[in-house]
């Protein structure tokens, strides 16, 4: 259709309109002030587009360039998986507001939302029409059917996601009446929200194989010319696929009279350039290739997107030959100068405020092991850094943590799978990536700092009194939350970790330790899976029953990458491993371009420290501190062994199947006792009246607590949430102040 057709096409939906009375008219035209923006002479409304490499906005009469700058929001928040779609208007504004004063132009979400994120969007830009929040709409391809069919031209996936643009085109604009469907959002979709729209974004992470092996099914459909998008010469069949979606979700748009930018989303695995030093064929193996699209007549233009995180894949960190390449800002720069002539954004970037890591980065840019501040610096330094090198945009991923995430490393011990939203497992990073904290029931009421004053003034409700039975201890608490167990112990002395150190063992199963050299001249009637240790900085931490170790079960004895000793494998071994957890696999050809050996992280440390915001030595993973003779500290469940603490779950000695499972437990049973580091002495465990007899371990006081179905949580600003202000301040953003 060539464009005086195209004006005939805005006449008549003139005529449409005007014809269809209110019900039509109440999805065209906005009760209150509208936007500025460009009327073409067919009709059709912009108020974005694509020129040369950057977005324009319309603003004062005119075309003027953006940076676009902002964060993800995801759908739900802590006790709900994503299909569940909890978050409600009061929410939404509340987020609006700290996103605006915050300095971002605009939100990302990569889903639809429920119909109350698009009413609660217009209800707080129409008190804020002078500057307005902008929105970016991701649409979700049916992920799951892809990987498994791992042909985009199957005619029900096909199906589905043109199904699925039109609906969300329908929703942003207000028309949409969507039933009730599992995992999916619904109900009616009556506030238009188009004007505040920024761009369309299609599809989600595509799987490399699922890429290769479209395009070897359909070689010869290379070729698509839409009415508004097609393939360019030398596209593969699956970016003319693309072609065709992004030409649907323009179609079903054009309708309502307007024409936004349009991109479809790519990551690092399947970008266009070659990376020689990557280990993985798959990470390697395929492009898609923005390029080979093209729009034909949108006059609101179109721009290639990234999802670009310093970590992963594994070339970011081999290609570090030094260790003080910055790999990251070479790729930007790399990436950057294929796309000419197309305006690039990096829709994905960031790392997550998380005690666990599952990839090492060059530069520190790892994925986890942050704490709020470094993982701010890190933010904010990547932000400006994309900015400078010539991005039309950056958006950071994400807004608000998310419980129910997994990682890789840590996804096999947190069972049962579908109740990870309801504790938050510190040590799983994809958890923590927001600027918007979502804390555990007892973060405003424990602070870690060495002060028992909190402990004091908790209700007796919140806190179990232990026996101590340990000379010098005057008393032990126990209380626990969604992510920690905390203990405070309270000595009739000053604790001095030169001279003393202190134990606190962990029952939860039948089995484990029951001697050690950490038990001098005792013995236990029943093992300890995890052992707690505080003494000097470099020697607090929590340790783990080497023949309990699920590192080296899950990778010694299944996988075979790394080695475990006859005496490791031993019930009653004595000895206690440091907890660690992998961040690389051994991988080896043909499986692999190049070997490369299994890598792994401690992290069973106990950083001592202060996790109150309010001093100026605030570190968000600092996990004990002491005071005099008070010892207070939180450890995360999964240390003990904890599957899932909201229903009594431990992980089990048994792999039936070589994989881990549960069982039930009636809570943690906490052995205490003192050593006297120059004389070896053992207080506590009746050491001095037991006479060669095993310690009866029935004695030690049991932690129990009653599971959970809700949670309680509780947000809060990270240090990096100011960062990132500050940073947009530096590229040019003035954030607005009030709400």
């Amino acid at each position: 259709m060539g464009r005086g057709a195209k004006r005939l096409l805005g006449i008549g939906l003139l005529a449409v309109v005007c014809a269809s009375g209110f019900y039509l008219w109440s999805h065209f035209v906005y009760a209150d002030k509208e936007v500025e923006r460009l009327t073409a002479e067919d009709g059709t409304r912009l108020k974005f587009r694509t020129e040369g490499e950057v977005i324009q906005i319309y603003e004062d009469g005119a075309w003027q360039p953006l940076f676009v700058q902002g964060v993800n929001l995801g759908a739900t928040v802590p006790g709900h998986f994503p299909g569940e779609f909890p978050i409600a208007r009061d929410d939404y504004m509340r987020w609006f507001a700290q996103i605006k004063e915050m300095g971002a132009n605009v939100i990302r979400v990569y889903t639809r939302h429920q119909p109350v994120f698009y009413s609660s969007l217009v209800e707080f830009n129409n008190k804020h029409a002078d500057d307005p929040l902008y929105f970016i709409q991701g649409i979700w391809s049916p992920e799951e059917q892809l990987i498994e069919k791992r042909d985009a031209y199957d005619e029900e996936i096909t199906a589905a996601f043109l199904a699925e643009i039109e609906k969300d085109v329908k929703a942003v604009y207000g028309d949409l009446e969507e039933p009730e469907s599992p995992g999916k959002s619904s109900g009616s979709y009556r506030t238009n929200a188009g004007q505040y729209l920024l761009a369309w974004s299609i599809g989600t992470e595509w799987d490399p194989e699922m890429v290769a092996n479209t395009n070897e099914l359909h070689a010869d459909k290379k070729a698509f010319a839409g009415e508004y998008f097609a393939a360019s010469e030398g596209a593969t069949a699956f970016e003319a696929w693309l072609a065709r979606m992004l030409d649907r979700a323009a179609a079903t748009e054009i309708a309502y009279g307007w024409q936004h930018p349009m991109t479809f989303t790519n990551w690092v695995t399947t970008d266009v350039l070659s990376h020689p030093e990557e280990p993985l064929f798959t990470e390697d193996m395929v492009s898609v290739d923005a390029t080979h699209v093209r729009p034909v007549d949108w006059n609101a233009g179109y721009f290639a997107s990234y999802h670009a995180y310093p970590y992963y894949p594994d070339f970011f960190r081999v290609g570090d030959k030094d260790g003080r390449t910055d790999t990251y800002a070479a790729y930007l720069r790399r990436l950057k100068a294929y796309h000419k002539d197309i305006p690039l954004m990096v829709t994905e970037y960031g790392v997550p405020s998380s005690a666990g890591v599952s990839h090492e980065g060059p530069l520190g840019r790892s994925q986890g092991g942050h704490n709020e501040a470094e993982q701010g610096e890190i933010d904010a330094d990547m932000t400006k850094m994309i900015r400078g090198e010539g991005y039309a945009g950056a958006i950071l991923f994400m807004w608000q943590d998310e419980w129910f995430k997994k990682t890789w490393n840590t996804m096999p011990m947190e069972l049962p799978e579908d109740r990870r939203a309801y504790w938050l497992n510190v040590l799983t990073n994809e958890k923590q990536f927001g600027l918007l904290g979502m804390y555990p029931g007892l973060e405003d009421k424990l602070r870690i700092d060495g002060d028992g004053r909190d402990w004091d003034e908790l209700d007796e409700t919140e806190k179990t009194e232990l026996a101590a039975s340990v000379p010098g201890v005057e008393s032990i608490y126990a209380a626990h939350d969604e992510a920690y167990v905390y203990l405070s112990i309270r000595l009739d002395r000053d604790f001095d970790p030169d001279k003393e150190t202190l134990h606190i063992g962990a029952d939860t199963l039948p089995g484990g330790n029951r001697h050690g050299k950490e038990l001098p001249g005792v013995t236990l009637n029943e093992g300890l899976e995890t052992l707690v240790t505080i003494g000097k900085d470099d020697e607090t931490g929590v340790r783990i029953a080497a023949n309990y170790d699920m590192e080296k079960r899950l990778y010694g004895f299944v996988y075979g990458m790394i080695d475990m000793s006859e005496a490791e494998l031993a019930d009653d071994s004595g000895l206690f491993n440091e907890w660690r957890l992998p961040l690389s696999l051994k991988m080896e050809p043909p499986d692999t371009k190049t070997a490369h050996p299994y890598e792994n992280v401690v992290v069973g440390g106990l950083r001592r420290g202060t996790n109150s915001p309010a001093s100026p030595a605030f570190d968000s993973l600092a996990m004990w501190q002491y005071e005099g003779g008070f010892i207070e500290l939180r450890v995360p469940w999964i240390l003990l062994g904890i599957a899932d603490p909201s229903s009594l779950q431990a992980v089990s000695y048994e792999m039936p199947d070589k994989a881990f499972k549960t069982e039930t437990i009636a809570g943690i049973r906490f052995v205490p006792w003192i050593v006297d580091k120059q004389t070896n002495a053992v207080s506590g465990l009746n050491a001095e009246e037991a006479g060669g007899r095993p310690y009866d371990l029935s004695q030690a006081p049991l932690y129990a607590w009653d599971g959970w179905e809700t949670v309680a949580y509780t947000e809060r600003l990270k240090t990096g949430y100011f960062m990132m202000q500050n940073a947009y301040r530096e590229i040019g953003g003035k954030p607005k102040t009030g709400g």
